[in-house]
């Protein structure tokens, strides 16, 4: 009586620890995809050790709802697909090449247009188009990696900006350096310009008495030349010196002509 007990509570037991899951789409998206992962590692799990138990060239290839791929070979996935397609030629009655290749291009073309149609509706739900059919946890994702999409571009926009103040600082420097230089370089000019022009005025004849000389007779010169380029008579004539000489000639002209 105590064995069937217990054999009754560890069949109780295994009933309660294994339950039958219904065979149909999960709706939860969490749930969708942990047993996704999970049944996936299993089923990679079990084509390896089918391909090592029994020596058997074993490919597994897998997408997911969004479009990845998981895929397994202890071979080759490309080398078994071909032998796959001749093998399926060769027991084909009647079936042409040409006949299999459609088939395997319409087949081709319609994952790559669900393909396409998955990834333009994540760019639209990217610019914030076809969110109906979105619960909350995938709207909070979404805005989860708009978010950290938007802080990494405006960090690279903050690095180019930086980038650019740095190299028109550095820029400034270089220009109010130069500016200095050009300085430094026009005011030497207007030195050795002036040490020039006076060395050309201290230019003096041999002896002590011709600098004076040299340097009146400029000094005269240069006042006539001013006088004359702006239209003035010169006055020396006017002085009481140079009078009294002028009217000593006068008189002196006046005798001569009376006496002749």
């Amino acid at each position: 009586m105590s064995d069937i007990t217990c054999s009754q509570q560890q069949q109780r037991k295994n009933n309660m620890g294994r339950g039958k899951i219904e065979i149909k789409r999960i709706e939860n998206t969490t749930n969708r995809q942990v047993t996704f992962c999970k049944r996936r590692n299993g089923l990679l799990k079990k084509a390896y050790e089918l391909s090592v138990l029994c020596d058997a060239e074993v490919a597994l290839i897998v997408f997911s709802s969004r479009g990845r791929l998981y895929e397994y070979a202890n071979n080759s996935v490309k080398a078994s697909i071909e032998r796959y397609k001749k093998a399926s030629s060769d027991s084909t009655n009647g079936g042409s090449t040409s006949e299999i290749n459609a088939q395997y291009y319409q087949q081709e073309s319609a994952k790559l247009r669900v393909q396409i149609s998955n990834l333009q509706n994540h760019n639209r739900q990217m610019l914030g188009e076809a969110l109906s059919p979105m619960n909350v946890r995938e709207l909070k994702s979404l805005e989860t990696k708009l978010e950290k999409g938007i802080s990494k571009i405006r960090s690279k926009k903050n690095e180019l900006l930086f980038a650019e103040i740095d190299y028109m600082q550095k820029r400034e420097v270089d220009l109010h350096n130069n500016n200095q230089f050009l300085r430094a370089k026009i005011a030497e000019s207007e030195r050795n310009q002036h040490n020039s022009n006076n060395n050309n005025n201290n230019n003096v004849l041999p002896g002590g008495g011709g600098t004076n000389y040299n340097n009146n007779n400029n000094n005269e010169s240069h006042q006539q030349n001013q006088f004359e380029s702006r239209g003035y008579f010169q006055v020396t004539a006017l002085q009481p010196g140079n009078y009294d000489d002028a009217a000593a000639a006068r008189q002196d002209q006046i005798m001569s002509l009376q006496l002749v």
